[in-house]
């Protein structure tokens, strides 16, 4: 496994035995094949949140793979049936011992590279543009980081559902991509004042839901780019913790509503687990959906992925061979 020790930048992980553990009642033990990259990745291993008890922190949200061996009392599943599964971290092995009740079976359309890809970037799309704020073809969407992991996805899922979209980039390169994807309009936040790019596509009116992965940096400006009684969704930090959060902000900005959703809360039983992976699964199957994998690496160069993802010289999706 690659794990931590102590909190800090990339150089931190290192290569480490450890074992599996005997398989126990509702458990399975899953051989990963693959397992996917995400910021919070690094947000585990900086410190920002807990180490645990037994000095290790083992990252990694996001894997795929088979099942080696059934505990007492599973019934959902087979040795030999591919799954994966999203959790909050942990997922940087070879092997692991897991919740039966935490695992979606995979269809044979979707392979164990694109579950790796798409578990948690792809089913926090879903409950974003489906449960936080029910997106539909009448509403203006404001999406940061359009050509990162959850951005790409988010493209084409708007465009499915027919909104009008606005997303941010941090440079000229991404702005294909995230054109490709699927965004209506596109903007360079680094080139241009993006509040003001919304005013003006907008006609001034503002956007009815904003999504924030990005934190610090596009506070509070994103609150400027909202219509009266607007959305702000912050669902992640990667510029760093908002630190200036005041409720009276979303009343200066049109009585706003504010809401800071974690994914595990969208899919806390086995029937939200597969009601949410079932919907992206069906994006995936009918077209909608298509899982760009940007960059690879062997899990044991995972310090290698996370400085790239730092310096912002990733697009997409990563995924690791293991």
């Amino acid at each position: 496994m690659i794990g931590a020790k102590t909190p800090g930048g990339p150089e931190v992980l290192k290569w480490q035995a450890l074992e599996t553990g005997k398989v126990g009642p509702n458990e399975v033990i899953i051989k990963q094949t693959k397992v996917g990259l995400n910021f919070i990745d690094i947000y585990m291993t900086s410190g920002l949140y807990p180490f645990p008890k037994n000095g290790i922190q083992i990252p990694g949200g996001e894997a795929a793979g088979i099942i080696v061996d059934i505990g007492e009392g599973v019934t959902r599943f087979s040795i030999g049936d591919r799954v994966a599964y999203t959790t909050p971290n942990g997922a940087y092995r070879q092997e692991r011992l897991m919740p039966a009740d935490r695992l979606v079976k995979l269809p044979n359309y979707i392979s164990d590279d694109i579950a790796a890809a798409a578990m948690l970037k792809g089913m926090t799309t879903e409950y974003l543009l489906n449960r936080c704020y029910p997106v539909n073809s009448d509403s203006s969407v404001l999406f940061h980081a359009a050509a990162g992991g959850v951005g790409l996805i988010a493209g084409q899922w708007l465009k499915k559902i027919g909104a009008t979209s606005i997303g941010t980039v941090g440079s000229d390169e991404k702005i294909p991509l995230a054109k490709e994807a699927g965004f209506t309009h596109v903007i360079n936040y680094n080139k241009s004042d993006f509040a003001e790019a919304v005013k003006d596509i907008t006609g001034g009116k503002g956007v009815d839901v904003a999504y924030d992965s990005i934190g610090q940096a596009t506070y509070p400006k994103t609150l400027t780019c909202l219509r009266k009684f607007g959305y702000f969704i912050s669902f992640g930090q990667s510029s760093g913790a908002i630190n200036n959060f005041m409720m009276s902000d979303l009343a200066q900005n049109g009585s706003l509503y504010a809401q800071r959703p974690t994914l595990f809360n969208f899919i806390d039983t086995p029937k939200s687990l597969d009601e949410v992976s079932g919907n992206l699964f069906n994006m995936i199957k009918n077209g909608h959906v298509k899982i760009s994998i940007n960059q690879r690496f062997n899990l044991q160069d995972a310090t290698k992925a996370h400085q790239a993802l730092l310096s912002r010289k990733t697009t997409g999706t990563t995924v690791f061979d293991v």
